[in-house]
């Protein structure tokens, strides 16, 4: 009998992009001074670390990967996320889902577990998410653990594990899955490797913050100082990456 092995959350490093979550940063902080924090986290990630690859292979990033949109389009976005950071959720609300319904047909967008030691509840999000991918509903649990970000991830429950597995397993019975196996799964070696083996991957990629992207193997940098203008450089983005591939 091998011995169970739980995701543990990665130390949280210096960010690399301005999608970066701090400790004390409130939302409202993260969209209205995204520029001078990138600056700063990029100039302290350059100084403290190897400067990560800027393009990898496409193959590497998606194969494996837990999918939102059907797989095989001739785009791909990569996120590597954290279920419990303040940052990820605050980019679901105000860009990716508006990119993911806008590019639904166009791009194959999949995400990649990368949950922060400053998070204590983001393993078990991710393993939640994982064990939903067991039954082909991983796109559902994601939206459903940002929806209800609020209620598991804040007011005071942020650290309480019991409190956000009774949650997460009322998400799984919403979906209609089938129980006994969800909970297996949770707690399974197979959920828990793959959760390790995105944060491995995303530590040779040179991830050290969430959310970063990935369109079609190139890390996503954005410029703009606020989401909409961070939202008009992915879908440019988008749209070259488009035009490319037609």
């Amino acid at each position: 009998m091998s011995k169970k092995k739980k995701p543990q959350a990665r130390p949280a490093k210096p960010a690399t992009n301005p999608m970066a979550e701090r400790r004390g940063i409130s939302i409202n902080t993260v969209l209205t001074v995204v520029v001078v924090l990138f600056a700063a986290f990029s100039i302290g990630g350059a100084l403290l670390s190897p400067a990560p690859p800027s393009e990898v292979s496409e193959d590497q990033l998606v194969v494996g990967a837990s999918m939102i949109t059907e797989p095989g389009r001739p785009v791909t976005m990569v996120e590597f996320l954290d279920y419990q950071c303040p940052a990820c959720s605050a980019f679901y609300d105000n860009l990716t889902v508006g990119i993911e319904q806008d590019y639904a047909d166009r791009i194959t967008f999949a995400t990649r577990n990368f949950p922060l030691e400053m998070h204590a509840l983001a393993p078990l999000a991710a393993q939640a998410a994982e064990a939903a991918e067991n039954q082909g509903r991983y796109a559902d649990m994601y939206h459903l653990l940002y929806d209800e970000y609020s209620a598991w991830a804040g007011n005071g429950a942020a650290s309480d594990e019991d409190s956000a597995r009774e949650r997460f397993t009322g998400y799984a019975e919403r979906l209609g899955l089938d129980m006994p196996r969800f909970l297996a799964d949770l707690d399974s070696d197979e959920v828990a490797d793959r959760v390790d083996a995105d944060m491995d991957l995303g530590e040779e990629l040179g991830v050290f913050s969430t959310p970063t992207f990935f369109i079609d193997g190139r890390r996503f940098e954005p410029a703009g100082s606020t989401f909409a203008e961070v939202d008009q450089e992915i879908r440019a983005e988008l749209d070259r990456a488009l035009a490319e591939a037609a």
